[in-house]
């Protein structure tokens, strides 16, 4: 790497961590301001506050607006190197353009490699901390779902009336075994837990129905224990329990959902893909601000970072508008996250090929 590569890439990833770290401190008192009053009413010790809450709760942050402040913060020391013409003096050297490319897509790849980091372990790992402090010390009612129906296995079905979240426990529960025109099995119990030691299901007061071409079984009892082939998450119909998980855990959990029918699948998807998606967008957002801020503008900076945040944040809006037409509508999950990337990619090439050399 030579000295003017060593220079570039130094301010790069010097005005990025700069810019992402004021935006975390912006973020944590704000966030603080709001919550104050909930951390003395619930009376949680401040070292817990610290420790337990803002420890986990920077990271997510951190991650999530790693593209967005890659874009700002070339857009920043690009410009300043325009307006002072060392844009000019290090061209007029005979450095090639695309020759510069090296340093800032170098950055690019540290920077990327950090968010696939984040992502894949920090962030589920700090999500996971989260949501149990927050569920330990925030939290004065449970979260239930209800009226569930899930696919146990390719002729067995499990229906659940109301499933408590936090106590891993369901209410009505039924469960039926099909042949090929009639129940031939079904079980039935007032309650279902789930024990977490064990792996294994208990049911309480519990009903079983055994019908044969000759006639029906009936057997009952207070408590059984037994294995399905779902886990409590699958009950709970959380859209955000993936947020918790690795990268390994989201496709093995794909593969079992789909193989159930419980229809939570397109989230799971949806994250895997925005994982990756997040982390290459980093070399569109290095490329399109270096686009934008390498022309010389008598103006300044502010005339750059005008034109660059309403870039940064149209492509915000279309991640947004995209998410929902998966979420809502016929659009394929994979694909509604990657258009804006691939959009925005067309976008960037056009402008570096159109850009002043």
């Amino acid at each position: 790497m030579k000295i003017v590569d060593r220079y570039i890439f130094t301010k790069f990833l010097g005005a990025f961590f700069y810019a992402i770290a004021l935006l975390v401190v912006i973020i944590v008192v704000f966030d603080f301001a709001e919550n104050v009053g909930r951390f003395m009413d619930y009376k949680i010790p401040w070292k817990d506050v610290v420790i337990k809450y803002y420890f986990n709760f920077i990271p997510h942050f951190f991650n999530l607006f790693i593209p967005l402040f890659a874009f700002i913060s070339t857009i920043w020391f690009t410009s300043k190197l325009s307006s002072n013409n060392e844009f000019v003096a290090i061209l007029s050297g005979g450095v090639n353009f695309y020759r510069m490319l090296v340093p800032y897509l170098t950055g690019a790849l540290c920077i990327a490699l950090l968010s696939i980091f984040m992502s894949n372990v920090v962030v589920p790992r700090a999500n996971y901390n989260m949501q149990f402090f927050k569920n330990k010390q925030m939290s004065r009612w449970t979260r239930t779902t209800s009226n569930l129906h899930i696919r146990n296995s390719s002729n067995s079905y499990i229906y659940v009336d109301r499933w408590n979240v936090a106590e891993k426990k369901g209410y009505l529960f039924c469960y039926d075994e099909l042949s090929s025109n009639f129940v031939k099995y079904r079980l039935t119990a007032n309650e279902i837990v789930y024990d977490d030691s064990l792996k294994v299901w208990k049911l309480y007061r519990y009903a079983k129905r055994i019908t044969t071409h000759t006639g029906e079984l009936l057997y009952s009892g207070a408590s059984m224990d037994t294995v399905f082939n779902i886990i409590p998450l699958d009950l709970s119909q959380d859209d955000k329990a993936c947020e918790v998980m690795t990268f390994r855990d989201i496709l093995q959990y794909i593969r079992e959902d789909k193989d159930k029918g419980g229809g939570m699948s397109k989230y799971y998807i949806m994250e895997a893909h925005k994982r990756i998606a997040n982390s290459l967008g980093v070399f569109i957002m290095t490329l399109l601000g270096l686009s934008v801020a390498s022309r010389k503008n008598r103006r300044g900076v502010g005339v750059h970072l005008f034109f660059g945040i309403a870039l940064a944040f149209t492509f915000v809006f279309l991640q947004q508008v995209s998410k929902v037409f998966s979420v809502y509508g016929g659009l394929s999950p994979a694909l509604g996250i990657w258009i804006p990337n691939i959009l925005y990619a067309f976008i960037c090439f056009f402008m570096i090929r159109t850009c002043q050399k």
